[in-house]
C-alpha cells in the first residue's frame, strides 16, 4: 500500500477530531442544535404562549381590548363550578377505565402466553382494537348505542336481557358508562400488549423450580409473575392515567358532553370555554390546572415506583 493511502475519514474530520480547535464538546453541542430548535418550536413555545395568555384577559366575545389579570383566571377557575363538575366526571372516568383496563390486560395477556392452538391469529386480533383511531372507535360505537338501531339493543333484545329497544345514551349516567364501556374496549388492548411482553421476559426456569417446589397457580403468580412484572403494570398506570384524562376524542364523537353536561369530562370543557365561548385566557389558565394536576399524579406514580425499586 503505498504510503499517505489508507482508510477514508468521515466528512469533516479534521475539523472535528481531537487535534483540532473545535472541541468535541461543541461538535455534540451542533448535533443536537436540531433538536432543541425542534423541542421549541413544538413544545416550549406553544407553552410559553398559553402560559401568557392564562395571565391575560382574552375573551372574543367581548368588544374589548386584551389586558393583563395576572392570575385573576386560576382564581376564578376554583369559583367555577361546572369546572368541578366536570373534574369529577372525570375522576370518575378515570376511576372506572383505569384499573379495569389494566386488570382485564393482565388476565388476557395471562391467557395468551399460554401455548394452544390459534394463539399468533388471536393475538393479531388482540391488536386491533387498540390499532383503530379514536375517532373511528367513537363512530362504530355511536352506531352500537343508537336506540333505534343499534347493535347493541337488537343483541341484548334477542338474548332476551331486554324487551324493548333502551336509549343508552339519552341519560347523563348511562351516557358516560357506555363511554367507560367503549374505551375499556379500545385501550385493553395496549396494556394486554405491555404486559404480554413483560410476560414473555420472564425465564422459564423460575416456573420450573417453582414446580418442583410444590408451588401452585396462585403461589406463582403472586411470588413469581407479579413481583416482576410490577414494574410494567406501574408504568401502565402513569401511561393510562395521563390518557384518561386527557380523553376528549371519545366524548366529543359519541356524546359531546351530553345530554345535559353528564359527560362533559375536563379535558372537553376545556375545549369548550376556549374554542365555543372562545374565553382563551380561561381556557389557557383551565389547561395548566389540568397539567399541574396530572404532573402531580405523575410524580406521585413515580415515587411509588421508586419505593418499590429500593424494597
Amino acid at each position: 500500500m503505498k504510503k499517505g493511502v489508507g482508510r477514508a475519514r468521515p466528512l469533516f474530520y479534521n475539523h472535528f477530531s481531537g487535534g483540532s480547535t473545535v472541541r468535541s464538546s461543541t461538535y455534540g453541542f451542533l448535533l443536537v442544535v436540531p433538536t432543541i430548535i425542534l423541542v421549541f418550536i413544538t413544545l416550549l413555545y406553544p407553552l410559553g404562549y398559553a402560559l401568557n395568555m392564562s395571565v391575560r384577559s382574552m375573551n372574543l366575545l367581548r368588544p374589548q381590548p386584551e389586558r393583563f389579570v395576572g392570575l385573576m383566571n386560576y382564581v376564578s377557575i376554583f369559583k367555577d363550578n361546572e369546572f368541578w363538575r366536570s373534574l369529577g366526571r372525570t375522576v370518575y372516568f378515570v376511576g372506572f377505565t383505569v384499573p379495569t383496563e389494566i386488570f382485564l390486560g393482565m388476565f388476557i395477556a395471562l391467557l395468551l402466553n399460554k401455548k394452544f392452538v390459534g394463539r399468533a391469529f388471536v393475538r393479531g386480533l388482540v391488536i386491533l382494537p387498540w390499532a383503530l383511531p379514536t375517532v373511528v372507535n367513537g363512530v362504530m360505537w355511536k352506531w352500537i348505542y343508537n336506540s333505534n338501531y343499534g347493535a347493541l339493543n337488537a343483541f341484548l333484545t334477542q338474548i332476551g336481557i331486554i324487551s324493548d329497544y333502551k336509549n343508552w345514551l339519552g341519560s347523563p349516567w348511562s351516557a358516560m358508562n357506555s363511554l367507560i364501556f367503549a374505551d375499556i374496549w379500545k385501550e385493553t388492548s395496549f396494556a394486554i400488549i405491555l404486559i404480554l411482553a413483560a410476560l414473555q421476559s420472564i425465564p422459564k426456569e423460575l416456573y420450573e423450580a417453582a414446580k418442583i417446589d410444590g408451588a401452585n397457580t396462585f403461589t406463582i403468580f403472586g411470588k413469581i409473575t407479579f413481583p416482576l412484572i410490577r414494574p410494567t403494570v406501574l408504568v401502565l398506570f402513569v401511561i393510562k392515567t395521563i390518557w384518561a384524562i386527557r380523553e376528549f376524542d371519545l366524548v366529543s364523537v359519541i356524546t359531546r358532553g351530553g345530554p345535559a353536561n353528564g359527560t362533559q369530562t375536563i379535558a372537553y370543557y376545556i375545549y369548550m370555554k376556549t374554542f365555543k365561548f372562545l374565553q382563551f385566557g380561561m381556557g389557557s389558565a383551565m389547561a395548566y390546572v389540568l397539567m399541574a394536576l396530572t404532573m402531580l399524579l405523575a410524580l406521585f406514580y413515580i415515587k411509588l415506583m421508586t419505593s418499590e425499586r429500593e424494597v
